[in-house]
């Protein structure tokens, strides 16, 4: 079984400790595909370390994380674009807009998502979004800038199943996370309603911990756990959606 965690901050500094025993206790449970979204530019080193140490199984993004858009953002965005013009990526992400934390942004976060989907356009790359109480405003860009050349991923998905299905409009695959496993994470009650075609798997890690490890870190290795849901929710072994989600996944990356 291969199993494919399509967004995990493996070079977070929750790892430093154990990072190697984490990503073998994934590994051995068949998660053989990470890739790695980024934040902004004080974690590119550490990032391109992690490809370095384990270069057969660890794919990365580039891009500006809408909470690190601030004043700066000008100088965030040129770094990425530094970055696309040096070398490969398999994503612009996790780009977007987060209402959750400062509201104040909301322009410069929006000038910085058009931005980087442009630059997605350009260098035929999936984004990969991040939208926190912002689907209204995340929709609103997306409409404007649809084409055939824009795809991606809905990261951590939590909306309705009305936002799920206008997600999947613009090309998007819902990526499905620790939420699903949660009492009041609400998407398990319509979940099964959207095809598998549309859906990948991820962790988040080190956040959103599925249950029963809720609270405590996240790891890739926990990625078993929303599979599980999903195989409940469906009603099908685990072995096919790991497939069908690791094969969306490869649509979505090219690799």
């Amino acid at each position: 079984m291969i199993v494919t965690d399509t967004h995990t901050h493996l070079y977070s500094e929750a790892f430093d400790d154990d990072r190697s025993q984490m990503i073998q206790r994934a590994i051995d449970l068949g998660v053989s595909r990470f890739f790695i979204p980024a934040i902004d530019s004080s974690y590119t080193k550490s990032m391109l370390q992690l490809e370095m140490d384990f270069p057969d199984c660890v794919y990365l993004m580039t891009g500006l994380h809408p909470t690190s858009v601030k004043e700066d953002y000008l100088d965030e965005l040129a770094h990425v674009e530094d970055l696309l013009s040096k070398r490969s990526f398999f994503a612009i992400g996790e780009i977007g807009i987060d209402l959750y934390w400062d509201t104040s942004t909301l322009d410069i976060q929006i000038k910085a998502f058009k931005h980087q989907i442009q630059l997605a356009k350009k260098y035929q790359l999936p984004i990969v979004i991040h939208c926190r109480d912002a689907f209204d405003e995340i929709f609103k860009v997306l409409e404007t800038e649809k084409s055939d050349d824009l795809f991606g991923i809905f990261h951590c998905f939590t909306g309705t199943l009305e936002q799920a299905k206008q997600a999947i409009s613009y090309n998007m695959k819902l990526g499905i996370g620790g939420v699903v496993t949660f009492k009041n994470g609400k998407i398990d009650q319509f979940l099964n309603q959207i095809p598998l075609k549309h859906i990948v798997l991820e962790t988040d890690s080190p956040y959103l911990a599925p249950k029963p490890f809720r609270g405590k870190r996240n790891e890739s290795a926990y990625i078993i756990k929303v599979l599980d849901k999903l195989s409940e929710l469906y009603n099908m072994p685990q072995e096919d959606i790991a497939e069908i989600t690791t094969e969306n996944s490869k649509a979505i990356f090219k690799i």
